[in-house]
């Protein structure tokens, strides 16, 4: 079994930090790191272990501006739908990628620790060991970058005013990766991202491991930093990545129809978690997997956060479980999803979020 799942591992690389910290320059020195270590890795005149992918949203020809929302009305702000297609395609892009011989660096912004946590739950789905690699710099020196681009920007394009002025015949070229990377940010919209940042913290699981670098760090400390990560994803001491144990095979079930028995179960958890919990909030709320495990005394555990857990709250979670296993979607063949397995699977999927919320 561990032969298998060393088999089955992929590698996903996020890189994270302010607008203009150097994420790019960094994200490029690490593919032209582990292109160099794969190779050396790699006997003479057999194929290569691994594949390299980059992502960015050069490479995927997305506008910076689908990320500016101060064009948009304040009442359309919340739901910027050019930043949602675009982390779309970017999540697409990821996922066609993942398979047992690649390694992907995925450059951007990654500001939203929402959207960090989607991509390391479809990391786990697939037991894929995924890190996270932090790029510190300041904000004045961010700032100071993008002033310094949009100077540059402003010069050529008073240069190139100033030639067709005298007539001078203009060549038209497209940007390159390379030149868009190096764009500025409308100061408003560069404010905005910095001021939208969400700080990975080591402390959860979708931001760990956690690795970072500094705009000062130099040759040294940079091959230090991605020689660590390098044992992270595919070292021999590397995690072994459990797969996502709340989402389950469908099958039929003797008790009754599926819906019925998931929507009956569920519903039950909640009524006794409701009934049972303290008003202060915490501890924990034992639940009987059915009725053969119950006479075994082999109940199972919710570990309720530091606060009273509501109605609302509940019937959410609730809501979003159902939709995870009414439809198919990204089941894995883990067992019968009999009344017991859906208990115990609902009981797991609300410890993952109650330990978020913790």
């Amino acid at each position: 079994m561990r032969f298998l799942i060393a088999n089955l591992l992929k590698k996903l690389i996020i890189v994270t930090g302010y607008p203009t910290s150097g994420k790019s320059t960094r994200a490029k020195q690490l593919r032209k790191y582990l292109a160099e270590r794969i190779q050396s890795a790699t006997p003479s005149g057999t194929t290569p272990k691994y594949r390299l992918h980059y992502i960015s949203d050069q490479t995927l020809s997305i506008s910076r501006s689908v990320y500016d929302l101060s064009v948009l009305p304040a009442h359309t702000r919340s739901a910027n739908a050019s930043e949602k297609d675009a982390r779309a395609a970017i999540y697409g892009a990821v996922k066609r990628v993942l398979s047992d011989k690649d390694i992907v660096i995925l450059d951007g912004l990654n500001y939203i620790k929402g959207w960090r946590y989607q991509l390391y739950c479809e990391a786990k789905a697939v037991r894929t060991p995924s890190c996270l690699l932090q790029i510190g710099c300041t904000k004045e020196k961010s700032r100071e970058v993008n002033e310094a681009r949009l100077n540059k920007k402003a010069e050529e394009a008073q240069n190139n005013n100033g030639a067709q002025d005298q007539d001078a015949p203009t060549t038209i070229t497209s940007k390159s990766d390379e030149d868009e990377a190096e764009a500025p940010y409308d100061p408003a919209n560069w404010e905005n991202l910095v001021f939208r940042y969400e700080e990975p913290n080591a402390m959860t699981r979708w931001d760990s491991p956690l690795f970072t670098l500094i705009w000062e760090d130099g040759e040294e400390q940079t091959r230090q930093v991605f020689d660590n990560l390098w044992e992270a994803i595919a070292g021999e001491t590397r995690k072994i990545v459990k797969p996502n144990q709340a989402t389950v095979q469908r099958s039929r079930d003797a008790d009754g129809d599926y819906l019925y028995v998931l929507d009956r179960e569920t519903q039950d958890i909640v009524k006794r978690i409701l009934e049972q919990q303290s008003d202060e909030g915490g501890g924990e709320v034992r639940l009987p997997r059915g009725v053969a495990a119950a006479q075994n005394g082999e109940d199972l555990v919710v570990e309720l956060p530091g606060k009273k857990v509501g109605l609302p709250q509940l019937q959410r979670l609730r809501r979003a479980f159902m939709g995870l296993n009414r439809g198919g979607i990204g089941l894995e063949n883990v067992g019968n999803m009999g009344a017991s397995r859906i208990r115990e699977s609902f009981v797991g999927y609300l410890n993952d979020n109650f330990e978020k919320d913790g």
